[in-house]
């Protein structure tokens, strides 16, 4: 009985042992290629300096760019915590997503803070009413609505804004101005950078953000 014992122990620590192993190698894959879609983006005006992993599932770069007024970027890829299988199945649970999140000093510090959460709310058709066969929804298609606690709109914010409103914006889960570094941090989806295209999409909005953040009034 005690051999079976620690014949099945051994087993569990050696597959336990393998699944580690193996996605470790896998998130180290994914996240390698976000880095090298990120990096071919900037190519002619940034390029990645250094890199590391900080964990089996978050690696972080630095990025150098060319021209102002992006300034200490860094770019860091979180990813699901799949080496840990509980820790995987309860990421997998709560929809946590994927992403990656630049980070940046701007050459002239941002005159507001501002925190910007992108939700999306989706509805159906009701059923139909068993009297008159209508439906209670009147479905219509309005264009982008902002949500603010602010009570006076600043010019300042108008740039930013417009910015998040492109269709280069709407893929943006959240954008962070502070006065504090970094002042510039905004976060995407993972899935959202499939290719190169989808990356320099992704730059030339945070681009276009720290342009309008910046800019003397």
């Amino acid at each position: 009985m005690g051999h079976v014992v620690l014949i099945s122990g051994i087993i569990a620590v050696a597959a336990l042992l393998l699944w580690y192993v193996g996605f470790t190698q896998y998130n180290r894959h994914k996240g390698t290629k976000a880095l090298q879609w990120v990096e071919a983006a900037c190519i002619g005006e940034g390029k990645i300096v250094d890199s590391r992993w900080l964990g089996s599932s978050r690696i972080k770069a630095q990025l150098r760019f060319t021209r102002q007024p992006i300034e200490d970027a860094s770019v860091t890829v979180r990813l699901r915590p799949r080496p840990m299988p509980v820790q995987w199945a309860l990421s997998l649970w709560r929809g946590q997503k994927e992403t990656l999140t630049f980070e940046a000093d701007l050459d002239h510090l941002p005159t507001f803070n501002l925190e910007v959460l992108r939700h999306r709310w989706f509805t159906s058709n009701s059923p139909a009413n068993e009297d008159t066969g209508s439906h209670k929804w009147i479905i219509s298609r309005p264009g982008p609505v902002v949500l603010t606690t602010r009570t006076h709109w600043n010019q300042e914010l108008t740039p930013v804004v417009n910015t998040l409103m492109t269709s280069r914006g709407h893929s943006l889960m959240s954008v962070r101005f502070r006065s504090k570094s970094p002042h510039l941090t905004a976060t995407v989806a993972l899935e959202t950078l499939s290719d190169q295209q989808a990356g320099a999409g992704f730059l030339d909005a945070v681009r276009e953000l720290a342009v309008g953040a910046s800019a003397r009034q």
